[in-house]
């Protein structure tokens, strides 16, 4: 356990029922006990584990902050497995606040972000992925990220990591029993049988890897940005999507002179939606410099929307526009389907389309299924364990390459013990995922990103 008491504000700073203010350490109770006088005359260092007091935070002249209910944790059963106190608040920022800084007073030091996750992890109450899913579960924008996150925390890679680890182990110990006694005539000792179990820990790594890029479109969100011409609807379509009045929309074209970003949910995906300005030749340099702004975001998008007006016929601006799209994930966007219809189709073939009219609100639905559809997140299952993050992919894809160059040793006849090496690699990168072999700065790198509190 750290030596360090700590404590932060654990419910979001704001006007609300209660605020929560969260210490951890072995002194937390002792820091608690100097700030918290309850009505009954009972100290907090009274208390088993589970009970709480009613009472009040005072000042250091004994003037009341506020009224608290504080409930203790002992260690180890706490989230942190270290003595913990949660002192609960009338919900406001400024009490909040003060109650905060009474009890850093009182011999509390601030807790940086992540940290009280961060003691679960280093007191064995959460491995790595249960840990890092703390933060997808709260960060998460749809109801299939929660459902991710949800999995993850309850350990499905955990358990996944452990049979391919079991599997490995059982291979590593077999190659060092060779290398032991090789003259001897051990059963399974024989390459058909370890390329069997490499073979099966292959399958569950490829398996692990094949959800990643799903998974990570529902827990991050797609990039996607609206392109097209000036006037052609990209900031209604905007507005369609958000459900709301984000990007101002007029009859006069060019309105819309940078990027204009929001958070949308669209069906199980949230999409990192940009509007961006009207692409067109220009000789207005203000224009000009958000045309360029908009061609940059094409390169960067991991989505297209390229938006185009069926009541007008398509000119060299359109053109270029839809060559330039060719090689993207993309959907052109038909809009103002309300209107009369002046647009030669035949410029979209061998590209998806849908029809809309942005300003009635028509083909949302369909437009929500393409996007579901073209960005592949249909295909991961509610049972499916799904890799949560970047790190967690690249341990994983160490370990199949290790696995790989194992069983393509074994096939090329080099002995079993120079085999034993891959396998060992493999099994590093695995313990790394779950962090039961992980170093300091991949740890600190890791919980700086959580949120004070937690």
């Amino acid at each position: 356990m750290s030596e360090r008491t700590v404590a932060a504000i654990a419910t979001p700073l704001g006007e609300g029922g209660i605020s929560v203010i969260r210490i951890s350490g072995t002194e937390a109770i002792k820091v608690a006990d100097r700030c918290f006088k309850s009505f009954s005359g009972k100290k907090l260092c009274e208390l088993c584990g589970y009970h709480a007091l009613y009472g009040n935070i005072t000042d250091g002249d004994c003037s009341v902050l506020d009224d608290a209910v504080a409930l203790v944790f002992r260690a180890p059963k706490s989230y942190t497995g270290e003595d913990v106190v949660e002192i609960s608040v009338h919900g406001g920022r400024i009490v909040t606040r003060q109650v905060l800084r009474r009890v850093l007073e009182c011999g509390a030091a601030a807790a940086a972000g992540g940290e009280f996750t961060k003691r679960a992890f280093l007191n064995g109450k959460l491995d790595l992925t249960k840990a890092e899913s703390v933060m997808a579960l709260i960060s998460a924008q749809n109801e299939s990220a929660v459902k991710i996150s949800r999995g993850a925390r309850e350990g499905r890679i955990s358990r996944d990591t452990e049979g391919i680890l079991d599997k490995l182990l059982e291979t590593a110990a077999s190659l060092a029993a060779f290398a032991d006694y090789p003259d001897e005539d051990i059963p399974g000792l024989s390459p058909q049988n370890f390329c069997a179990l490499l073979n099966e820990c292959k399958n569950k790594c490829e398996k692990l890897l094949s959800t990643y890029d799903a998974g990570r479109i529902v827990c991050e969100g797609v990039n996607c940005a609206i392109v097209g011409k000036p006037n052609v609807g990209k900031s209604t379509l905007m507005n369609m999507l958000c459900g709301s009045e984000r990007s101002i929309v007029t009859d006069i074209a060019g309105t819309t002179r940078d990027v204009i970003e929001t958070t949308v949910s669209v069906g199980d995906i949230t999409l990192n939606l940009a509007d961006t300005a009207g692409i067109r030749t220009t000789s207005d340099t203000v224009e000009q410099f958000g045309v360029d702004r908009a061609v940059k975001k094409i390169d960067d998008a991991q989505l297209l929307l390229a938006v185009f007006d069926c009541s007008e016929s398509i000119d060299d601006d359109d053109r270029r526009l839809i060559e330039n799209i060719r090689s993207k994930k993309c959907i052109v966007v038909l809009n103002k389907t309300d209107l009369p219809e002046k647009t030669d189709r035949s410029a979209f073939v061998g590209l998806e389309t849908v029809e809309i009219s942005a300003k009635n609100g028509l083909g949302y639905t369909e437009l929500c299924d393409k996007i579901n559809r073209i960005c592949s997140v249909r295909m991961l299952s509610p049972d499916d364990t799904v890799l949560i993050n970047e790190r967690q992919r690249d341990c994983v894809y160490r370990a199949l390459e290790a696995i790989n160059s194992a069983i393509e040793a074994i096939e090329s006849g080099i002995t079993l013990d120079a085999v034993g090496t891959c396998v060992d690699d493999a099994v590093a990168a695995l313990l790394e995922l779950t962090g039961k072999r992980v170093t300091n700065e991949v740890c600190d790198e890791i919980f700086k990103r959580f949120c004070v509190g937690k």
